[in-house]
């Protein structure tokens, strides 16, 4: 590049960057608005979610959808063939406490279903690689060489030690009783199991409803069963038992089914009051996590010691929110601090900041190639020799720079009559920073540019720094 030669320089000209389209499709004036989207949309766990995120289930849904079918059959068949005459023969109470019952059973288990058992959220890249951080520190590990994180800490709850295990999935510590379902594939805190026949995980947010649902299914089984052997037994007074059954088919099969279930309902509704009066999880139980016995080492240190305070403790304490806001918006993603540039790669710094300085290379410093002392009015005079910035090599700012004096950059600097038709400034032209000397100061018209002091360095910095990038992109 000498002054004067007809270099590439000579012909490139400055031209206004089009900010429209050049699609024929899309208007310049419009642009297309990005709707909000929530988090449901883009769940990580495998779940399936209705109503715009207001209903929650696990994936496989088909047990569950089995469960309607025997509940809402076996009930409407009872109400529509058995409630009628039996009201009229007995009480019509029966259809009325029938039909709380059926509500109250409907009620709990879609309650159950359609409702965020407890997910605990991941952890964001940002919070997984602060956590390994503090791992490292924990352990006293280096940098050097990957080193995979404990697998267990430690915490003590009521004289009881706990193990949290980490999730690799996740990225966190679970929480004490918290564990992560492979159906669902989510960290579920106070995780008691995955109930197919509901379709969704029982965990600490509907754990009671579940409870409530089996047991009020064991009464409302009991209670069909009942009556429609009473029923049949009524019939067949009067016509006999085959009369009876060819009369009222319906009340056949209704006792086959409520025969069939009530076993396995009812055993599970002791089971799990069995588990309430202890303050234990289901997960537990099959564990043997902990010992019934309150002198032994491994005794459960959730429990209250006393039936009626756990009962209470599982049925009737408040209800923790929800941790994932799954019907919130996403939020987009906010300008991040510019990565340091004094060469060091800092731990846990962000991809978007990676790529920021990845692709704006940075000013090194080359030694400079003369120094004179030049005073300045008011100034202190400083004699330590200025780098010479060169285009198209980088150099990290420094929050200290030299201040400088004479530096020769003919190579840097095109001056206005070496290059015809480009409007650049000269060094009179161009305004002076605050701190700098005036246009009266031996600044000429050559090729020698002297680069005075600042006042504040920090605050010509960043002007120069952008000057020169404007430069060095004609």
């Amino acid at each position: 590049m000498t002054p004067g030669g007809g270099g590439p320089m000579k012909d490139c000209e400055y031209s206004q960057i089009s900010t429209h389209s050049s699609s024929p499709m899309e208007s310049p004036h419009k642009k297309k608005k990005i709707a909000a989207r929530r988090k449901w949309e883009v769940f990580p766990g495998r779940n399936k979610f209705f109503c715009n995120g207001r209903i929650m289930m696990a994936r496989q849904t088909g047990v569950f959808y089995l469960t309607l079918v025997l509940i809402l059959v076996t009930s409407g068949l009872f109400f529509a063939f058995d409630c009628p005459y039996l009201a009229m023969k007995i009480t019509p109470a029966i259809p009325v406490v029938g039909g709380i019952l059926f509500f109250f059973v409907m009620g709990t288990l879609l309650r159950t279903s359609f409702s965020d058992p407890g997910v605990l959220p991941r952890a964001t890249p940002d919070e997984a690689a602060d956590l390994e951080r503090q791992i490292d520190i924990a352990n006293g590990t280096s940098s050097g060489g990957y080193r995979p994180p404990p697998r267990t800490r430690e915490v003590i709850i009521n004289g009881q030690t706990v193990k949290l295990k980490y999730c690799f999935t996740c990225k966190i510590f679970r929480p004490p009783r918290a564990s992560h379902c492979s159906l669902c594939d989510n960290c579920v805190e106070r995780f008691d199991h995955h109930c197919p026949w509901v379709g969704n995980c029982v965990g600490k947010r509907n754990y009671r409803f579940f409870y409530m649902f089996i047991l009020s299914l064991s009464f409302l089984t009991v209670f069909i069963f009942a009556f429609v052997i009473t029923h049949v037994i009524l019939r067949s007074q009067q016509t006999g038992f085959l009369n009876a059954l060819k009369d009222s088919p319906a009340s056949v099969l209704e006792a086959v089914v409520c025969f069939f279930s009530v076993w396995s309902i009812v055993g599970l509704s002791g089971f799990h009051t069995y588990l309430i009066s202890s303050n234990q999880t289901t997960n537990e139980d099959i564990k043997g996590s902990w010992s019934n016995k309150r002198g032994k080492e491994n005794y459960n240190p959730y429990s209250y010691g006393n039936i009626i305070t756990n009962c209470c403790a599982a049925l009737c304490g408040p209800i923790s929110p929800s941790l994932i806001d799954r019907r919130g918006f996403i939020q987009p993603d906010t300008p991040q601090p510019a990565a340091p540039t004094n060469g060091i790669t800092m731990y846990g710094a962000t991809q978007s900041q990676s790529n920021m300085a990845a692709a704006t290379p940075l000013l090194q410093s080359e030694p400079s190639l003369t120094s004179e002392e030049l005073p300045l009015p008011g100034k202190t005079t400083l004699g330590t020799p200025c780098a010479t910035l060169s285009l198209g090599q980088p150099t990290p700012p420094s929050s200290m720079p030299n201040l400088t004096s004479e530096t020769v950059l003919t190579d840097m600097i095109p001056l206005k009559e070496d290059h015809d038709g480009h409007q650049f400034l000269t060094p009179e032209e161009a305004p002076s920073p605050p701190g700098m000397l005036s246009t009266g100061s031996p600044i000429t018209h050559s090729h020698t540019l002297h680069v005075l002091s600042l006042a504040s360095q920090d605050s010509l910095h960043e002007d120069s720094v952008r000057g020169l990038v404007k430069l060095s992109s004609v």
